[in-house]
């Protein structure tokens, strides 16, 4: 990994994948239903919390607003974003590699 960066909640995580397409907050909590099966469902305050958080990041953008709607805000992930989920996932393979190593070590 080049640049240090903090671990990601596993909300922020579903939430860059969801953005690989654009999508509004619903849109959001239906995609990770989704990829989670059912298991991670996102609450309003954690949603738009971390959109305002990734927003400040420049990790996602908003990628169109009905001005007659707020609730119509369509958000994509940045190049940056992208990067950011990227240098996240090589360090989830790290975990389960070695994870993978020493549990098979020991059986």
């Amino acid at each position: 990994m080049s640049e240090k960066q903090t671990p990601m909640t596993e909300a922020v995580y579903y939430i860059l994948l969801s953005l690989k397409t654009p999508a509004h907050g619903y849109g959001i909590i239906q995609k990770v239903l989704e990829f989670t099966n059912g298991r991670l469902e996102l609450g309003a305050g954690t949603l738009y919390g971390a959109i305002n958080t990734l927003l400040d990041r420049g990790w996602i953008k908003l990628y169109s607003e009905d001005k007659h709607s707020r609730k119509k805000k369509e958000y994509i992930v940045t190049e940056q974003g992208e990067a950011a989920l990227r240098q996240e996932i090589q360090r989830l393979q790290e975990l389960l590699q070695n994870g993978r190593k020493m549990m098979a070590e020991r059986l």
